[in-house]
């Protein structure tokens, strides 16, 4: 139990720190890299610059810590909670964040390059210059976002939910990407990409 406490730049390196509470602390600069984390409570700390590479944390919440610069590469946060979190110009890149929520959260300039991100939810997020290049998105929620300056090159779409989304100004989109993805007509595409027939669709289940 270390709540509110003072661990800026504390080294838990290779640790298992499953079930623990860093609620409110200030961890700025802290190195978690090969960490489990799972279960962990992160919510209000201060991560900013913090290392958790090829961390493992399954359920872990960071709900609105500071997460901005931190570095999430080959991490295993499946089903983790990041609402709300402030991660702009975070690196996720290859990690695997599957059933995770970032609904409300602040990724501007993140990267999420190769990133596992089915079914997670990106409601209300800020998501303006994210790289999510090569990234699995299928069934994922980003609806209504405005995804201006966001890579989107090589990223799976299978029904992921972009009703109003705004993809106007994004990079590395196709047509096929499209044709799978579940928008309306509030939807903005690209010039030169059109909307499929099938639009509107439901995300169905397994």
């Amino acid at each position: 139990m270390l709540t509110n406490d003072d661990l800026t730049g504390i080294v838990i390196q290779r640790s298992l720190l499953t079930l623990s509470d860093f609620a409110g602390s200030r961890m700025a600069g802290a190195k978690l890299s090969e960490t489990e984390v799972s279960r962990t409570r992160f919510e209000g700390a201060d991560l900013s610059r913090s290392d958790f590479t090829k961390a493992l944390g399954w359920r872990a919440n960071f709900a609105q810590a500071n997460l901005s610069g931190a570095n999430f590469g080959s991490a295993d946060m499946n089903r983790s909670n990041f609402a709300q979190v402030k991660a702009a110009g975070a690196n996720f890149s290859k990690s695997e964040l599957n059933r995770s929520d970032f609904s409300g959260a602040d990724l501007t300039g993140a990267n999420m390059s190769k990133a596992e991100l089915a079914r997670v939810l990106f409601q209300s997020a800020k998501v303006t210059g994210i790289d999510f290049s090569y990234s699995n998105l299928s069934r994922s929620r980003l609806d209504g976002l405005d995804l201006k300056g966001a890579n989107l090159t090589g990223v799976y779409l299978y029904l992921t939910q972009i009703g109003g989304t705004d993809l106007s100004g994004v990079s590395g989109l196709s047509q096929a990407q499209i044709d799978i993805a579940c928008g309306t007509e509030q939807t903005k595409l690209p010039a030169g990409l059109n909307a499929p027939k099938g639009w509107p669709c439901k995300d169905e289940e397994d």
